[in-house]
C-alpha cells in the first residue's frame, strides 16, 4: 500500500473488518506479512495523528486468535470483536469481555454439545477448533464430508432442543448460541465506544458479514467476496485478500 496522504477530518470513526478471506487467506495458507505491516502502520498513524479512522477487527476467530490480529495490525485504541459475538477484545487495557447475556445454561449447552460431537464425529476425523468459549468450530480435511455432517447435527440440535444455530463458512461447520451472534457483538462495540453507524465503514468477505454490513454506513469487499455480498457493498474491491483490504484503505483516504 503506498503512502497514503493523512485525512484533515477523517469520514469515519473506525473500520470494521473480518479476517479470514479479508486479512488473510481462508485456507492455512501464509498470511502477507508485509501488507499487514503496511495496515498496521496506517493504524499507528489512525491512533497517533487521529486523523484516519483506526482498522479493527469483527471475526469468528477465539479471542486469543483475534487478539494477537490486534497486535500485529497495531490496533491499540478499538476494542475487536472474537468468537463470533462471544468476545470483546480491549486493548486499551488488555480487557476481556465476555457477552452478559451468556448464561451457566448456555456454557452447559456447549459442554454438553461438545461432548456429543466428541463421541460421534471425533472418531469420524473431525476436529474441533481450540480455544473458544461459547461457540464450537468444526473442521474436516475432506470439507464435501464435513457439510453432509449437518443434517445429522441439525437433528441432534433439535431432539436435545439445544439453543444452537448451526452454519457453514468456506470450509467450517459452526454451532453458535442464538442469542449471540457477530451483530450483537458489534452492538457492543458500538455501545462501549459510543459509536454511530453513520461513523463507521466495514470489510468483508462472506455472507456471515451482512452482520458488519448492516452496522455500518459504507461497505466494501475484496475481489475474493462472496457474489450476494458484493451486491450490497459501496464498493467491490479489483484485489483479493489482504491486496484488497489495502485498496479500501486508500479508497477510504482519498
Amino acid at each position: 500500500m503506498p503512502h497514503t496522504a493523512p485525512l484533515s477530518h477523517p469520514r469515519f470513526d473506525a473500520i470494521i473488518s473480518d479476517i479470514d478471506g479479508c486479512l488473510g487467506p481462508e485456507s492455512h495458507a501464509p498470511m502477507n506479512a508485509d501488507a499487514l505491516a503496511r495496515i498496521a502502520a496506517w493504524n499507528r498513524r489512525a491512533v497517533e495523528r487521529r486523523d484516519l479512522p483506526v482498522l479493527t477487527l469483527c471475526s469468528g476467530r477465539p479471542q486469543p486468535y483475534a487478539e494477537a490480529m490486534c497486535r500485529v495490525l497495531a490496533n491499540s485504541a478499538v476494542p475487536c470483536v472474537a468468537e463470533m459475538g462471544v468476545w470483546l477484545y480491549d486493548p486499551r487495557d488488555n480487557r476481556f469481555i465476555i457477552d452478559p447475556a451468556i448464561t451457566p445454561s448456555d456454557l452447559r449447552t456447549i459442554r454438553d454439545c461438545t461432548a456429543w460431537i466428541e463421541h460421534e464425529l471425533l472418531p469420524r476425523g473431525v476436529v474441533i477448533q481450540p480455544g473458544k468459549t461459547a461457540s464450537i468450530s468444526l473442521w474436516h480435511p475432506d470439507t464435501a464430508f464435513l457439510l453432509s455432517l449437518k443434517p445429522t447435527i441439525a437433528a441432534r440440535i433439535a431432539s436435545e432442543a439445544w439453543n444452537l444455530r448451526l452454519s457453514n463458512t468456506v470450509a467450517w461447520l459452526n454451532l453458535e448460541l442464538t442469542h449471540v451472534s457477530k451483530a450483537t457483538g458489534v452492538e457492543r462495540l458500538m455501545s462501549m465506544m459510543g459509536y454511530q453507524k453513520a461513523r463507521l465503514a466495514g470489510i468483508g468477505d462472506t455472507m456471515g458479514d451482512m452482520a458488519i454490513r448492516e452496522h455500518v454506513a459504507w461497505f466494501a469487499c475484496p475481489r475474493n467476496a462472496a457474489e450476494g455480498l458484493k451486491r450490497v457493498a459501496d464498493f467491490v474491491s479489483p484485489h483479493a485478500e489482504v491486496e484488497g483490504v489495502e485498496d479500501v484503505l486508500r479508497t477510504i483516504a482519498a
